[in-house]
């Protein structure tokens, strides 16, 4: 199945935020993390969060989860792909959708991935991201998180021609 623009739309309603909930419970990295169905739920409904969600019929294909304010405004705190939609190329595009979506409102995008999640680092690595430094025990005594940064300029620059300004 491929994915297009269209099929990434907000979360809809607290059933499907406990089911993207109940996925990311359920598999790595978040059982390492320690990640329950509460917290995720509670994660998933903060408002100060963008959820955004992609179904293949009825089940949540993948989600991510973006923050627009704060130091690191556009930062992507979840990128969540079903196991059976795992090397699809699911990813990838959620990513891609995800840097569209923050180059509206910040020339930079911030992600963090843990240490015992290679398969994610390389995937960011081969998009483009940069690493910007390491928090060590930072959620997970004994792991790592790694603060990555992809960008297209500084802020002044992204003000002097952003719409909004």
């Amino acid at each position: 199945m491929t994915f297009t623009d269209a099929d990434v739309r907000p979360l809809r309603d607290a059933a499907e935020a406990r089911e993207c909930a109940e996925l990311m419970a359920a598999m790595e990295p978040w059982r390492t993390l320690g990640r329950t169905v509460e917290a995720g739920v509670r994660g998933l409904t903060d408002p100060a969060k963008e959820v955004h969600v992609v179904r293949a019929g009825d089940e949540v294909a993948g989600f991510l989860v973006l923050d627009l304010h704060g130091m690191l405004r556009g930062y992507i705190q979840t990128v969540c792909v079903a196991p059976s939609r795992q090397r699809s190329g699911l990813g990838t595009f959620l990513v891609g959708w995800a840097e569209r979506r923050i180059a509206r409102e910040s020339p930079n995008v911030f992600l963090c991935v843990s240490s015992f999640n290679p398969d994610a680092e390389r995937l960011y690595r081969r998009l483009g991201y940069e690493v910007v430094g390491t928090l060590t025990d930072f959620i997970v005594t004994g792991h790592h998180e790694t603060l990555l940064r992809k960008s297209t300029g500084s802020w002044a620059a992204f003000r002097r021609t952003s719409p909004a300004s």
